[in-house]
């Protein structure tokens, strides 16, 4: 049952886009804008046919509920974490809610996701992530569902939160330590060089590997990075604000679409978004 869920989220060309509108389960304010209304937003996004979304197990039965074959596959959000307040709680934590591989059968996930967070100066933040990873890993075995493990490396920010580390070489390290935890499929940052993206994908030993998105940029920068991400051998992306917080939501997944599944340029993918 593993690889067939492993077959949903994978499109005929291999790859996936998984669009990530899993923002509220982390508490924070400035995830919200573009999911105030989760109905609206599940439905945009999958009118525009992604081959997954990532929500959380309380907004799921939204995107589940959509009829007919053509609805996209559900990656289902298990770890909540309090990291990226502003500003930052005195006690910072990661937990996995309550059976959540069997709430992930429940809801026909595809994948599971949790992260591995790596923050400076938080060892039993880490240490709880580590405990995640392990508790899931069996419980995905016995139930034949896929785990996407989110290795993501953190940097101390003046305003009190925590913003991504591009390191490559503490990306690295952290993604090949998903690998031997037993991940199936890997969800990690991009490194501030994307052009070494290759290395991260050689550490990663053959599983399919998933970009994430981070925060807003311009359109322009967001399809070259991705263009050229794919070019060296990513097996697909998990983009959330890029995508609900676009003028056009639609239109910015159909672009990306056509990056991910037909190696389209970035110049001709744009022109989907008009």
């Amino acid at each position: 049952m593993k690889q067939a869920r492993i077959n949903r989220l994978f499109g005929v060309s291999g790859n996936c886009f998984d669009v990530a509108i899993d923002h509220g389960m982390f508490n924070e304010k400035t995830f919200l804008p573009g999911i105030e209304d989760m109905r609206k937003a599940i439905h945009v996004i999958a009118e525009a046919k992604p081959d997954a979304i990532q929500l959380p197990p309380g907004t799921a039965p939204i995107l589940q509920a959509i009829p007919g074959k053509e609805r996209p596959a559900l990656v289902m959000r298990t770890d909540i974490a309090n990291v990226y307040g502003n500003p930052l709680p005195e006690l910072l934590f990661s937990e996995v809610i309550d059976r959540a591989v069997e709430q992930g059968v429940v809801l026909d996930a595809a994948c599971v996701v949790v992260n591995i967070l790596m923050l400076p100066n938080q060892p039993e933040v880490y240490r709880a992530c580590i405990r995640n990873v392990n508790a899931l890993k069996r419980e995905c075995e016995i139930y034949g569902m896929p785990l996407m493990v989110e290795p993501l490396v953190m940097k101390d920010n003046s305003n009190g939160a925590y913003m991504v580390d591009g390191q490559i070489d503490k990306i690295m390290p952290l993604v090949r330590q998903a690998v031997e935890l037993g991940a199936d499929i890997i969800k990690a940052d991009p490194c501030e060089n994307v052009e070494e993206y290759h290395r991260v994908i050689e550490i990663a030993q053959g599983l399919p590997l998933l970009v994430r998105g981070g925060g807003r940029v311009s359109d322009a920068e967001l399809l070259a990075r991705t263009e050229m991400l794919m070019k060296q051998g990513a097996r697909g992306i998990v983009y959330g604000r890029n995508v609900i917080q676009h003028p056009n939501p639609n239109g910015m997944t159909k672009a990306l679409m056509a990056i991910v599944h037909e190696g389209a340029a970035a110049a001709d993918a744009a022109k989907h978004i008009g």
